[in-house]
């Protein structure tokens, strides 16, 4: 038996030798990879996003609703437990490389009946009797005892078991890569939500100043109608002019809302009780980055890492599905102890062993092997495609968020421009209205202008701090390959809680 097992040790260490797989295809040539981003952006040197990319907004109730989320987000968290049953199944694939050993104890005891015979001398001298025949059965009961070791193994001369836990761990791969996904998911779910409720924030107090300004000219006009000096005509149009601002109000509070409702979500609470203390966005700002050559994509986003991850799994398949067309090769083996008496069972008399070995190949299968080698094809020639669209994908996300990072912030500048001279033409306009030199119609135009500049520069300023979280999104967020290089893909120790 110890012979076995030592056989056994160095078989498997000449498994590697033995294996036959191939190197998975070239999905993307390096010529493919454009040598720098198209997309207008300020010239400044490199600067990537960092891991906690949210901490630069300058908003500390903003870091904490991401720690929160973190660690809450129901989404995250169910990506965290498919990384840890990706993993169990690495060590499912993972057992096939060693052999199965059982023991086994066994205590009998069987019982029968013994027919018997048995003459006597008996009889008297005066009756003259002869000897007595006696017949009947009595029990007979033996026990037995013993225990055994039984090991099979197939050996993995082919590679098949290995090509299989390759494809496993992969697998287990792309999936740790697509939990980073999801996080840096929520994460921007959150940036962009929170930004959303104090932008919407905003966007109702500027209503509510409007109303407060439409109710002054208002009472102005009111006035002047009293004393003849302007008409009903005038006195209707601003009242229509505060009743359409007034309506407005309720939409966008109904907007605030939601967002916070969903804020509330992802961060993995109930939304009932949930709110945002900040109330304006006019003192976040964003950090800049400036990313390099786009070919560094390919080892920053988490997503172009796990459709890697999933295109080396499934060649590993196909290298499986090939040897799957090979002699499968077995060997087996037992030895143990059988005695009528436990005290005698491990006495060298009652030792038992055997050894055995099998060679079995498929004749026939119906064209099986053959389809699941086309299955396993097609699924390889997919994540081709899958990869090359996800790199495409990538480089597109980033050139839209530059542009849009840099045209924003042009449009900032000049709706804010905008904002002031509205702001100053509506005061000289309210004045001149109240001293009788200008018509009602300037100041309802003025107005007008105002608000709609003020509710315009608001939206802006989320479009560009939103497309800053874009871009942070765009370029991995601070998220490295060489940050996963070395996290085990097999389950044998406890995974969670898994890094972000």
């Amino acid at each position: 038996m110890k012979a076995l097992l030592r056989n056994s040790v160095f078989v498997m260490s000449g498994l590697a030798v033995a294996a036959c797989s191939t190197d998975p295809p070239q999905a993307l040539k390096p010529t493919e990879m454009p040598s720098a981003f198209t997309a207008p952006m300020t010239k400044s040197s490199q600067v990537w996003p960092t891991a906690d990319w949210w901490t630069g907004f300058g908003s500390a109730e903003l870091t904490d609703l991401e720690v929160t989320a973190q660690q809450q987000n129901n989404d995250l968290a169910a990506a965290v437990a498919r990384v840890v049953q990706a993993r169990g199944n690495t060590g499912l694939a993972a057992s096939a490389l060693f052999p199965a050993v059982d023991l086994e104890g066994t205590a009998q005891r069987n019982g029968s009946k013994v027919p018997f015979t048995t003459t006597g001398g008996g009889g008297s001298h005066t009756t003259g009797s002869g000897p007595t025949t006696i017949s009947g059965t009595h029990g007979v009961a033996v026990n037995t005892f013993g225990v055994s070791l039984n090991a099979s193994y197939e050996l993995d001369f082919w590679g098949l078991a290995q090509d299989n836990l390759r494809a496993a761990q992969y697998n287990a791969r792309s999936a740790l890569y697509a939990q980073r996904v999801e996080a840096l998911t929520v994460t921007s779910d959150v940036a962009n939500t929170y930004l959303d409720v104090l932008a919407l924030r905003d966007r109702i107090q500027i209503a509510k100043n409007n109303v407060d300004a439409a109710k002054r000219i208002l009472a102005i006009t009111q006035a002047k109608v009293t004393n003849g000096v302007a008409s009903n005509l005038d006195l209707a149009q601003q009242s229509a002019i505060l009743a359409g601002v007034e309506a407005s109000i309720p939409a966008l509070e109904e907007q605030e809302r939601e967002a916070r409702y969903a804020l509330a979500v992802l961060i993995g609470r109930a939304p009932e009780g949930f709110d945002v203390k900040a109330n304006t966005i006019s003192g976040v700002s964003a950090p800049v980055v400036q990313p390099d050559m786009p070919a560094s994509l390919l080892v920053r986003r988490p997503d172009i890492a796990a459709a890697e991850a999933n295109l080396v799994s499934a060649h590993a398949s196909v290298d499986a599905a090939r040897a799957a067309f090979l002699p499968a090769i077995g060997l087996t083996g037992s030895g143990g102890f059988t005695n009528p008496a436990i005290g005698s069972l491990f006495n060298p008399e009652s030792l038992a062993w055997s050894v055995g070995a099998s060679l079995l190949q498929t004749i026939f299968d119906g064209g099986a092997k053959t389809s699941q080698l086309d299955v396993n094809k097609g699924r390889e020639m997919e994540l081709v495609a899958d990869y090359r669209g996800t790199v495409f994908n990538a480089l597109s996300d980033t050139e839209s968020a530059l542009g849009q990072v840099t045209s924003l912030a042009t449009q900032e500048q000049f709706t804010t421009e905008q904002v002031k001279n509205a702001a100053e033409a509506f005061r000289i306009s309210e004045l001149q209205y109240r001293e009788g030199v200008a018509d009602l119609l300037a100041v309802l135009q003025t107005q007008q202008t105002l608000f709609t500049a003020q509710d315009t520069l608001v939206q802006v300023k989320l479009a560009r701090l939103q497309a800053d979280v874009s871009l942070y999104r765009a370029l991995g967020g601070g998220w490295t390959i060489d940050q996963d290089k070395d996290q085990p893909t097999r389950n044998d120790f406890n995974p969670l809680p898994i890094p972000l």
